[in-house]
């Protein structure tokens, strides 16, 4: 089995990840398994960002990398908080995680009417560091904040993420249904397609 070096320590991302690339052969390690530091972000979109994540990843690995880079993107904030949803919760004077991103979110937006939102991942991958053909896929969900939280599965926003074709939260579906909805759920089937086709 072929190993892909996922340039991220997030244990819900390998897990959403693996499973989808299982079919193709493929063995995803975490960088942290490596001892491969976090990459900068300077970037200001996910495109960007996942790239200079995934050549970071492959340069100090040896082996094909993979990289999302993801976020919300709320239509009354101009798109915002988008590459910075990680640490949208310290720009509100709360500590840095998913729990306390929710809750500056409501407040942020407890008297906006408009509460169209996008979910959005970037997923790029690279033979190796200097790849020229980076392959990138990206998936898109269109949905509403909710005033409330809604559900407990998932991460991140997904309790105030309300899709409309579902009539729930992403936090209420179950997990195999969410993840084959998520925006990563998308952009891994694109990806693992675009590896398929290009790549084996």
């Amino acid at each position: 089995m072929k190993k892909i070096v996922l340039a991220s320590n997030n244990a819900g991302k390998l897990r959403e990840l693996q499973e989808m690339f299982a079919p193709l052969g493929l063995e995803l390690v975490r960088q942290g398994e490596l001892a491969i530091p976090e990459a900068e972000e300077p970037h200001r979109t996910f495109l960007e960002n996942a790239l200079a994540k995934a050549r970071h990843a492959a340069r100090l690995s040896g082996l094909p990398a993979i990289a999302d880079d993801a976020g919300l993107c709320v239509d009354a904030f101009g798109g915002l908080p988008g590459v910075d949803t990680a640490f949208y919760a310290t720009q509100h004077g709360y500590p840095k995680g998913d729990d306390h991103n929710v809750t500056a979110l409501l407040e942020q937006m407890k008297d906006i009417a408009n509460r169209r939102a996008a979910m959005v991942s970037t997923l790029v991958a690279l033979r190796s560091a200097d790849d020229p053909e980076p392959l990138v896929a990206v998936g898109r969900v269109r949905g509403e904040i909710t005033r409330e939280r809604l559900g407990t599965n998932g991460f991140g926003f997904d309790p105030v993420m309300f899709i409309p074709e579902f009539g729930q939260t992403f936090a209420q579906l179950p997990v195999e249904v969410k993840n084959a909805n998520s925006h990563r759920g998308r952009a891994a089937r694109q990806m693992v397609e675009l590896i398929r086709q290009n790549w084996l």
